[in-house]
């Protein structure tokens, strides 16, 4: 059954080829044509890919704070400074001086930004809370400034008179009593416009006020990066070694698919149909020899199918006689044929080259022998129709076929 469905669906494909061959191969020499004309352009061009070229501009703004010493008792001589320390102590350095330091530095070229504008801001700031929550607040600005870059570079000074912040402190806590805590925070606002950015820093730091001494519990500092474009770069590249061995494969298989549609393509269209026609009822069909002269009555069906369905229908084998091409259900005296060939007439000889068994005949006709040219005898008796003649070699097929003819 499995060879049998093998052999249906060759003689399918030769179906398919016959009617629609053509189409096919030239659908294959162009995809073959045009894959390998595409893998020759990928293999000459290589891929370009053209990546923006981005540069930075860092911002970095830092706090230093700094004392000089009045009274130093044993610790300290008279106007020593002190820079960034973790405490000072209140008697000794009441003043605070605190310097912002902003600096612009281009980080692609490594140098520094010297068209920009700084603002500095510090405040001080009281704020009353209970419970985590604040409810009253007081503000005091210490700086206000826009220093001048240079070399990228903007520094501004202040001076921040720390007793009277903590005078201020024990004034607010005796009025609040129990009812909440105040705190003290040293704010920072940076401000900064270069030609491709702007932007906001912010930092913030508790001061502690004690009695005795006073510090910054973080150090005030903020830094941020700003990238931005300056041009493009374009890279050159292979293209993918796998996609070029896709593209020549294909080429090539579409061109040997091309070949060999064109052998294996039938040129007969009608045989090839026969040919499928054949395969699919195969289980009706047997091959034998079909005489000229069987059956009474010869009934010509219009396909194989209709020869098939009168087998179905008498429940009788479709024979096949290749010789004659024809296909033949015998019922009774009845005989239901189809052939390519014509009428059942038709059929009795095989197709044969009559111009060239002709020509083979011309071409040597042999000696001519006397006996070809004797006359019958003059005592051989003449026939009046009533004598009996007996023939005693049994008669050809030829002389069944003269019968049917004569019948006919």
């Amino acid at each position: 059954m499995g060879h049998m469905e093998g052999l249906l669906d060759n003689a399918r494909l030769d179906l398919l080829l016959a009617e629609h061959g053509r189409a096919v191969v030239v659908v294959l020499v162009a995809v073959g044509v045009l894959t390998l004309v595409a893998t020759g352009w990928a293999v000459a061009t290589p891929e370009t890919e053209t990546t923006p070229r981005m540069a930075e501009e860092s911002v970095t703004t830092e706090v230093q704070t700094s004392v000089t010493v009045v009274d130093g008792g044993t610790l300290w001589e008279p106007d020593e400074r002190l820079e960034d320390s973790s405490v000072y102590m209140l008697n000794a350095s009441p003043e605070l001086v605190v310097e912002p330091e902003t600096r612009l530095v281009n980080e692609t070229a490594g140098t520094p930004v010297t068209d920009g504008n700084v603002t500095h801001e510090l405040t001080l700031r009281f704020e009353a809370a209970r419970d985590g929550e604040p409810f009253w607040n007081e503000t005091t600005e210490e700086l206000n400034a826009t220093p001048t870059v240079e070399d990228g570079v903007a520094t501004s000074r202040t001076t921040v008179d720390v007793e009277s912040y903590l005078e201020r402190q024990r004034q607010l806590e005796s009025e609040l009593g129990r009812v909440g805590s105040v705190s003290l925070e040293l704010q920072l606002r940076v401000a900064y416009d270069t030609a491709r950015h702007d932007g906001t820093q912010r930092a913030t730091t508790t001061v502690q006020l004690t009695d005795d001494a006073y510090w910054l519990e973080e150090s005030l500092s903020a830094s941020e990066t700003n990238p931005h474009r300056i041009g493009t770069e374009r890279t050159t590249q292979s293209r993918n070694p796998l996609f070029i061995a896709a593209l020549s494969l294909l080429g090539t298989l579409s061109l040997a698919g091309a070949g060999a549609v064109v052998r294996r393509s039938p040129d007969d269209v009608e045989a090839a149909r026969r040919a499928v026609h054949e395969q699919r009822y195969a289980e009706w069909i047997s091959t034998g020899s079909i005489p000229m002269w069987i059956g009474d009555h010869h009934v010509s069906l219009d396909s194989l199918e209709d020869v098939v369905d009168v087998a179905i229908d008498a429940n009788e084998r479709v024979v096949h006689d290749r010789q004659r091409g024809l296909f033949a259900v015998v019922s009774g005296s009845v005989v239901y044929y189809y052939s390519h060939r014509g009428r059942w007439e038709e059929t009795a000889w095989p197709e044969l080259d009559l111009e060239e068994r002709s020509a083979v005949v011309d071409a040597d006709p042999g000696p001519t022998s006397d006996a070809d040219d004797e006359s019958p005898p003059d005592d051989l008796p003449e026939l009046d129709g009533s004598e009996e003649f007996t023939s005693v070699d049994e008669p050809d097929a030829f002389d069944d076929d003269e019968d049917v003819w004569n019948q006919l």
